[in-house]
Parts: structure tokens; sequence; C-alpha cells
């Protein structure tokens, strides 16, 4: 099976782990990603202007795009993209008359878009249609003893419309890792903000953030964290460094993509995790845990 895939511009950078490891998962189930042909950023925040249309621009031609690979689903790794994509499907789809306006600032050449042709899907919901059962059934490295905190943030559950799965009690990486034998500590703090693009500003509010949602994560035994969303891997991963230099006392946590645990225990060569990219290193306990 096909599925039309729009990585954004974070995945070809930073988060080129995430990517790798996310779209190696795919062919294990017989589905083969194919990337959008000329697409663009997808704008990384949904405006919260509703007459900002020229903003729309970016999200509706991605949409475009995905229209005109025949696919009538769209998959994003990013949360921000997954966010950004939705609601600016939504928006269109359900105001004619904004929609008429953001028709005539695109090319004429371009496809007309109405808001509900292209369905945007995040990886952990094709996984989760795929089913724990059956990526269990590819299960390499077992059994395991890990336990691991998971976090969520806020892309992938809110606003309410949009939402992959509950805001209050996610369960999406739940359903993957404990129907493979991994325990998945409780903390209070896995859909808790992780701050956002305060970093640029505020950095103060990324550290404070951090600190409290490492250190729960910590105090519950979790041998490290796993998420989906880059911006939210840098503000809780790199940010460790500094806090580490701020205190003595915290205890750094190692941080992976989901996709990343995900393929290791799914027996892919773990080069394609390229361990650079990780400030708190993750080796010693995938070692330790019979991962590496």
């Amino acid at each position: 099976m096909e599925i039309s895939y729009y990585p954004g511009c974070t995945l070809k950078t930073s988060a080129k782990n995430y990517e790798k490891t996310g779209l190696a998962l795919l062919p294990i189930f017989d589905i083969s990603p194919v990337e959008i042909k000329d697409w663009v950023c997808c704008g990384a925040t949904y405006s919260l202007t509703s007459d900002n249309l020229m903003y729309q621009l970016a999200p509706i031609r991605t949409l475009i795009r995905a229209k005109e690979s025949g696919n009538p689903r769209l998959l994003t790794l990013c949360d921000m993209c997954y966010n950004t994509l939705k609601r600016a499907a939504l928006f269109i789809e359900n105001d004619e008359e904004k929609r008429e306006k953001i028709k005539n600032f695109m090319d004429e050449e371009e496809t007309d878009y109405r808001g509900d042709e292209v369905e945007v899907v995040h990886l952990l919901t094709l996984l989760n249609e795929i089913g724990s059962q059956k990526i269990s059934e590819k299960l390499v490295k077992s059994p395991l003893d890990l336990k691991i905190a998971t976090y969520y943030g806020c892309m992938l559950l809110r606003p309410k419309e949009i939402q992959a799965d509950s805001a209050e009690n996610p369960q999406l990486m739940e359903n993957i890792f404990q129907g493979m034998g991994v325990e998945v500590v409780e903390y209070p703090f896995r859909t808790e903000c992780c701050g956002s693009y305060q970093i640029v500003n505020r950095r103060e509010i990324i550290l404070d953030r951090t600190k409290k949602i490492i250190s729960s994560a910590v105090k519950n035994n979790a041998d490290l964290m796993v998420l989906s969303c880059p911006l939210c891997d840098y503000n809780l991963e790199a940010t460790q460094k500094e806090l580490i230099e701020q205190d003595s006392n915290f205890k750094p946590l190692p941080v992976l993509y989901f996709s990343q645990l995900l393929a290791l225990i799914l027996g892919i060569d773990p080069e394609i995790n390229d361990w650079s990219l990780h400030n708190i290193d993750p080796t010693p306990v995938l070692k330790r845990k019979g991962l590496l």
C-alpha cells in the first residue's frame, strides 16, 4: 500500500533520525511512503489570527500537492506539521468566503482545494491502525526489561477538533509499546506543554518546564523518554545540559523519538539512529537493556 508523505523542514535537518527510523518502520508492514513533490514549509504554527489568510497559503499548497498525488491520505511525522495541516484543512473547508479569497492568491495553474479531499494522518495513528498485535509479531529483541516515559505535549492532542487521541489520557504510544512488553511508567506530565517557541526569548520557562517534566519521569523510574515532536525533543533534550550545569542534583534522562526505540526493538539497523544528534547519550541505557 502506498501513502503520500509530507516530511516538513525539521525532519530533513535536526530531526533526520526521526524521519529515517519512522520511514524504516513502514515497509515492515507493506506500506510504501511516497514523498509529495514540490512541498513547502507548513508554516510551523497555525495562525491564531482568523483573517491572516496569507499564513494559510503554505499549508493549503501542501494539501493541494497531496491531492495531486492521487492518494487520499497524507502521512506526517512531525506533530507541528500535523497540527498546522489539519487545522488549515478545517479552516478552508468551513469558510467558503475565505476559501475563495485563498484560491485567488494561488497560481492560476494550481488545483482548487476545498478542505476535505485529503486526510492528514500522523505516524502514531497509522501504527495504531496496524495494531499492537501485528507490530508485536515483528518483535526481534525480546523480552525487554525497559521502563519508558511517554511524552505527548500539545500539538497531537489540541485543539479537540483535530486531536489524534484523548487530551487527558492519550494511549497512542502506550498501545504500541505495552504490547511489546515495554513498561510505560505513570507520571503526571505526559501532556504538559514543553513551552514551545518560548525557547527563543524566554529560555528560563523552558528550563523550568524541562526540569519538572524530566525529574518527574526520573522519579517514577523511567529509563528513557519517548516522544514524537521535534520541538519538544529540542526543548526537553538539548536543555538538559544547562540544567546539569545549574543544578548538581538534576538527573538527566535520555530522550528518543518513539520511532527510534521501535526500530531498535524490531531489529532495524541501529546506525540510522545517528546518536550524534543526541545531547544526552542514550546508548549506555540501550546497551544495558540489550537493545544495542
